[in-house]
């Protein structure tokens, strides 16, 4: 089976990114459409829903570079490292994105983005350290797969309904606390009974409407890994080689201390690899990617696929 050294196109992924825009753009009728109906102001909801959106969709690289003490380098900084993507770029007929290293020694790298002119791809002092070259290019063809699928603009977007849910349930619990939206912040007779019914039902609507954004987001980012896998390994033509990075960098994640992987554990979404901390913690709750194993046998099925050719 001949196969292209390009990175294809995934429709199921294309089906899926579709329809979690669908479905996320009635959520956003939804909620501007509660916000209007309780009598907030419009001007407000404009302010703070615009201003959230334009930050997370035009800065979502920087937010994200910044929250991993990561910063962009140049071909003199890092020669090795620009090399490897200039050989996936040329593979792929992609233009260039942004390099980056991250200060941290987990293990791992994303990419981020709101287009291929704005990606920025991004590997870790970590994963730079512990993955030899052969390793390294697989792992970042991963990464430039999401770049190429333009899954990662979807995933910021997605991820901005959960954030403003999140922002509108902590304004009304801490209304409630100080005495409410009232005029005068009055709390007397039927009128205060009134608001505070209204501030515990905008509540309860934003934690249901944060628990579809993050069902659906989960959903599209657990597809997305396994599109990058295969797309990934197609451009480099050795699936096998995303593998042995894959357990490589799983095994030594496990060796990082519980505290550096539980300040990592947000940013799971965007990993090549996530991060789990020992114990209890969110992301043993709630997996942004699939199983390892499942990962494992889609590179060995394509692998075997490859070799019949």
């Amino acid at each position: 089976m001949a196969i292209e050294r390009r990175i294809p196109a995934d429709r199921g992924l294309t089906v899926r990114m579709l329809l979690t825009a669908f479905f996320l753009g009635l959520l956003y009728v939804v909620v501007i459409g509660v916000l209007f109906a309780v009598g907030i102001s419009s001007i407000f909801i404009i302010v703070i829903a615009g201003g959230l959106f334009i930050a997370q969709f035009f800065f979502s690289d920087k937010i994200a570079l910044f929250g991993m003490g990561g910063h962009v380098v140049t071909p003199e900084q890092a020669p090795e490292l620009h090399a490897v993507v200039d050989r996936l770029c040329a593979l792929a007929d992609m233009r260039k994105p942004q390099v980056a290293i991250a200060d941290t020694d987990i293990p791992n790298a994303f990419a981020t983005g709101r287009d291929q002119k704005h990606a920025v791809l991004c590997a870790t002092r970590g994963i730079l350290r512990r993955l030899d070259e052969p390793e390294l290019e697989a792992v970042l063809a991963h990464e430039i797969s999401h770049v190429a699928h333009r899954d990662v603009m979807v995933m910021t977007i997605a991820s901005f309904l959960g954030v403003l849910a999140g922002l509108v349930t902590r304004v009304f619990f801490y209304l409630g606390l100080f005495g409410g939206f009232g005029a005068g912040g009055g709390r007397g007779g039927r009128n205060g009974q009134n608001i505070v019914m209204i501030e515990l039902g905008i509540m309860v609507f934003s934690m249901i409407i944060y628990a579809i954004s993050f069902i659906l987001t989960m959903a599209l980012s657990r597809y997305r890994e396994l599109a990058a896998d295969r797309s990934g390994a197609i451009l480099i033509g050795r699936p096998a080689l995303l593998a042995s990075a894959l357990v490589k960098v799983s095994g030594e994640t496990a060796r990082i201390p519980t505290r550096d992987l539980r300040s990592a554990e947000h940013f799971n979404a965007f990993f090549f690899s996530p991060v789990s901390a020992r114990g209890f913690s969110v992301s043993t709750l709630f997996s942004t990617h699939p199983p390892l194993q499942k990962r494992l046998d889609q590179l060995n099925k394509l692998e075997a696929e490859m070799d019949r050719g």
